[in-house]
């Protein structure tokens, strides 16, 4: 009797302790399954890119989300149903096609914004100044240097290349005095360069040319390049002391607002308008703003 309670007892306690091994396997909670299985899909080589959501529920694990091939599918499947504590695999992943992948990658690349190109002012552009100083064939000399500020903007295609306002700075190319008996008065100015923004440009422009001759007579022309600019529109203003030089016909402007003092000197007093062609293009950096 004894020795049948003995074997009864130890029977029992093989069963319990065989037992609890698996109870051991299958009794995580559903909260520690889904992480562990997560972490492994994180880990694993094949799968790290996955975007996969774990859900589990009395040993059943939902997968969702998306995986970059077959290959990776599979791979969670398998990385699932190893996990201890699985009883079922519900996998809801999706593949990404081939397309969906490039468009993936083209939106991850930044889009290079297009670079500012530079400002080309062309040759033949008429620049608009109004003179700072008083300049005269009796008392400029060849060589000296004026100052100058734009009248007008310059704009190439909707660009603003120079504001109304900026220095230009000018020279005058001929000076000469009249004589009362004979000999001509002559007067030519160019601008030689122009600033903006902390940068000065050098620049080449036609020469504007006038002069004083026999008996009074007046004439004007633009040189080194651009069309001449013919006869000087106006006359005596009113007669007298002062009589007035009007805008020089042609493709370029001449000056406008000189006059002749009583020995019909040339006269361009302060604040004049002048014209000026450029002969060459000047290039602009792109606009800082």
């Amino acid at each position: 009797m004894r020795n049948i309670c003995n074997s009864a007892i130890s029977l029992l306690l093989t069963t319990v302790f065989a037992g609890f091994p698996l109870g051991c396997r299958h009794g995580g909670s559903d909260e520690a399954i889904a992480k562990d299985i997560q972490a492994r899909i994180s880990a694993d080589p094949e799968t790290k890119d996955a975007q996969v959501n774990v859900s589990a529920k009395d040993g059943k694990i939902t997968l969702s989300g998306s995986v970059k091939s077959q290959a990776a599918q599979q791979k969670v499947e398998q990385i699932t149903r190893e996990e201890p504590g699985t009883r079922a695999v519900d996998d809801q992943t999706l593949i990404l096609s081939d397309a969906t992948q490039a468009s993936e990658a083209m939106n991850s690349v930044p889009v290079e914004q297009p670079k500012p190109q530079p400002i080309v002012v062309p040759a033949g552009t008429v620049l608009v100044v109004t003179t700072s100083q008083a300049l005269s064939s009796k008392t400029s000399q060849a060589g000296q240097t004026f100052l100058a500020t734009l009248a007008q903007p310059v704009s190439v295609e909707g660009r603003t290349a120079f504001p109304k306002g900026v220095t230009v700075s000018g020279t005058v190319v001929t000076a000469k005095t009249k004589g009362k008996i004979k000999g001509e008065g002559e007067l030519g100015l160019s601008l030689t360069s122009i600033s903006t923004e902390g940068h000065t440009y050098q620049i080449q422009t036609n020469v504007l040319s006038s002069t004083v001759k026999g008996k009074g007579k007046r004439t004007a022309a633009t040189t080194g390049g651009g069309a001449a600019g013919g006869a000087l529109i106006g006359g005596l203003a009113g007669g007298g002391k002062g009589a007035g030089i009007g805008a020089l016909v042609g493709a370029t402007a001449g000056f406008v607002g000189g006059a002749f003092t009583g020995n019909k000197q040339i006269e361009i007093p302060a604040e004049s308008p002048l014209s000026f062609t450029l002969k060459a293009p000047l290039t602009l950096p792109p606009p800082t703003r």
